[in-house]
């Protein structure tokens, strides 16, 4: 709860900068300041192989793209920019779905975007909506890639790398379009609030609960971020929602809730009919040479026996 606070209000503030620096100087400031403070906190090891080299560029990519949600605010409440980018995990959940239950899901975060552009409602420009989608597909692509890179990489290396990368891809737009602008006092003091609110915090929460609460519960709780993001668009950024537009983000937050929830009931229980625990093949404990020899003998031994008798 407090990791989706935290990125909604983190968003806020950095959007409260957009005047001074931009879009792009607000993304360079969050990154680029975010990984120095995540390179100094974990002090990760350095990716080995191939394979994890190519992985933590294609999960840094998927960062950078997330932050195409940034622009979108230009052109869109925050509420709704991340309403739309919640539409990307929905999807990715939906399309592993076979229930016609998921369907409904999909189709109740259908209605929830579709009353922010009701006929009683508000218009909104394309270009912030295609960003925010884009944003959301990234965010799915992330997803996929965390878990990989978490299966694969220890602990926090794969993200501190994934932000660094992140960072390199975005930091040069940033400064070819704020120039000098983000080396200002104020405009750094407020960039590194962003970067510990958006990024450094958030992520460092997720980890820890992710160890010890169930997935299924973060991603309820990851659910609220639409209703998060109205609250801290309307208290920061004094954006305020009319009802439909609140009853949309309830919408929405309510399909990606009830997709998670059934994502993870399909998954359960964690031992496959197969065996092995989360879906991997188990086998049996291999006998010792010893213990090998020791049941021959037993086997003989009772053969023997039923021969005399």
């Amino acid at each position: 709860m407090y990791s989706v606070l935290s990125v909604q209000f983190g968003q806020a503030i950095g959007k409260s900068l957009f005047g001074p620096v931009g879009p792009g100087g607000v993304v360079a400031l969050r990154l680029g300041l975010a990984s120095l403070v995540l390179l100094l906190i974990f002090r990760p090891a350095l990716p080995r192989g191939r394979a994890n080299v190519v992985l933590v560029l294609g999960f840094g990519t998927a960062i950078a793209g997330m932050n195409l949600i940034y622009p979108a605010m230009q052109y869109l409440p925050l509420g709704l920019a991340t309403s739309l980018q919640l539409l990307g995990p929905i999807t990715l959940a939906l399309l592993t779905a076979r229930r016609l239950l998921d369907a409904g899901f999909a189709a109740l975060a259908g209605l929830g975007v579709w009353l922010f552009h009701s006929p009683a409602g508000a218009h909104y420009a394309l270009p912030g909506i295609l960003l925010a989608l884009a944003s959301g597909a990234a965010m799915a692509a992330y997803l996929l890639l965390s878990r990989r890179a978490g299966a694969h990489m220890a602990a926090a290396a794969p993200l501190v790398w994934a932000v660094t990368w992140a960072a390199v891809l975005t930091v040069p737009i940033g400064v070819a379009e704020s120039g000098a602008a983000l080396l200002d006092s104020r405009v750094l003091a407020i960039g590194l609030v962003v970067a510990v609110m958006a990024v450094v915090l958030p992520y460092s929460l997720e980890l820890v609960a992710l160890r010890r609460i169930p997935p299924r519960i973060v991603g309820i709780l990851q659910s609220l971020e639409p209703a998060a993001a109205g609250l801290a668009g309307t208290l920061i950024l004094a954006e305020h929602l009319d009802a439909l537009q609140w009853l949309a983000l309830v919408c929405v937050g309510a399909a990606s809730a009830g997709t998670v929830v059934g994502h993870r009931r399909r998954k359960s229980p964690a031992t496959d009919r197969r065996g092995g625990e989360n879906g991997l093949l188990t086998r049996r404990p291999q006998r010792r040479p010893a213990e090998e020899a020791t049941g021959h003998t037993r086997h003989r031994a009772a053969q023997e026996t039923e021969t005399e008798t």
